[in-house]
């Protein structure tokens, strides 16, 4: 009996492509367009992309001969990812609203209504891999990186459980970003040439401060300049345990005006975010500004100058708990236990080498390197060779957490 598999399609290549090669493996492909956003919700100037994506989507689909369907899940969208934004730079975070977008809508809304049409599988156009293996007379799937590096997107996916893993088809995974393209020519697909889709998933680009002063109102406030020489960076301490040195090394400094001086101003401490270079808008220095931090209580942006600034490093980071999501829970560490790891604090950053440390209230990751601009709110994740393991939620580090 041929297995029937729906196919997020969203009127770009790659998505296409997916379709393309499943249908061709001899799989009955359905292709549903998700309508997640409304434009004229919050920008009245931006061009309409959605209606044009969901004609591509179509257009393609006819290509292919396979049903298609446009869904309306801009409730669902506005619920779990426009909102948590606006919630999660209102407290001074980052948020990744792809990451959520692929936990909460993708592979949990859609994957739902998917099965619900019969499918027996989802499938979408992402660079990554999947592998099924046996252990302990378990059936266990492997989350692995693409083989396009420049493309992979294991990054996107560390929320998934072992379920969306089990109802998830991968087809781009051995495939490189040039060879999609080729695909899609030898069979003259209606978008094989169309432009890469960028910005935040299912609306593209946005200027992030008219996005957020929407429901947040702009309000001036000062910005500082804390000099690389300041006295808070050159605090010491004696350690007693590890637990209490990760602790120090995972905290972020707290400023105060007196840190440094005030250079210019602002519209809005949660617009900014911390590496940010743009946006400051103030000239005359040697090398660039970059923030450093932000306080959203007092409505102040700290900022630093060059890329080396010590207020733009450190060597480990916090995750709460409940913040911890183990993509392989038999590979899960406990109370005590350490792991070596590779890990990244972003989507395509070198993997880097790393330690888990897990503690009765959350797991520390310790670097072998400095790294720039850990950001709370935004995902590290964690990977045993190629393969994504796990994933968790940066948190800003208190003494009440740990001890």
């Amino acid at each position: 009996m041929m297995q029937k598999v729906v196919v997020g399609l969203s009127g770009g290549v790659d998505s296409s492509v997916a379709a393309l090669i499943l249908k061709n493996k001899g799989y009955e492909v359905i292709g549903l367009f998700m309508h997640n956003w409304e434009e004229d919700d919050f920008n009245h100037h931006h061009k309409c992309s959605w209606k044009e994506d969901s004609i591509d989507a179509m257009l393609v689909a006819k290509q292919l001969d396979i049903p298609f369907q446009i869904i309306d899940m801009k409730n669902e969208y506005k619920k779990h990812i426009i909102n948590y934004m606006f919630n999660e730079y209102s407290l001074g975070k980052t948020p990744n609203p792809d990451i959520l977008c692929n936990k909460k809508i993708k592979f949990n809304i859609f994957l739902k209504k998917s099965l619900n049409l019969g499918a027996n599988f989802i499938a979408t156009g992402h660079y990554v891999n999947k592998e099924k293996i046996i252990k302990n007379r378990k059936i266990i799937y492997r989350l692995l990186i693409g083989k396009d590096f420049n493309k992979d997107q294991s990054y996107f996916l560390c929320q998934l459980t072992q379920y969306q893993l089990k109802k998830s088809l991968f087809p781009l995974g051995l495939l490189t970003k040039n060879q999609v393209r080729k695909i899609a020519e030898v069979h003259k697909l209606w978008n094989a040439h169309k432009k890469e889709s960028q910005g935040l998933c299912f609306v593209g680009k946005i200027h992030l401060f008219n996005f957020l002063k929407k429901k947040i109102t702009p309000k001036k406030g000062e910005i500082i300049y804390i000099n690389s020489t300041a006295s808070v960076y050159h605090e010491k301490k004696n350690f007693f345990s590890k637990e209490e040195e990760l602790f120090f090394l995972s905290k972020k400094k707290i400023y105060k005006k007196s840190d440094g001086k005030i250079i210019g101003y602002h519209q809005g401490a949660y617009y900014f975010t911390k590496g940010q270079r743009k946006g400051i808008a103030l000239g005359g220095y040697k090398e660039p500004l970059f923030v450093i931090d932000t306080d959203v209580k007092k409505n102040i942006v700290y900022t630093g100058m060059g890329k080396k600034h010590p207020g733009l490093y450190r060597k480990s980071l916090f995750i709460q708990e409940n913040n911890i999501h183990w993509v392989r829970k038999d590979l899960s560490i406990f109370e005590g236990e350490k792991m070596n790891v590779l890990c990244r604090i972003r989507y395509r950053q070198p993997l880097q080498k790393s330690k888990l440390y897990k503690i009765k209230k959350g797991m520390f990751i310790e670097f072998e390197n400095m790294q720039c601009a850990i950001t709370e709110g935004q995902f590290a994740v964690w990977y045993l060779g190629k393969e994504l393991i796990g994933s968790g939620i940066i948190s800003m580090i208190l003494y009440s957490l740990i001890f």
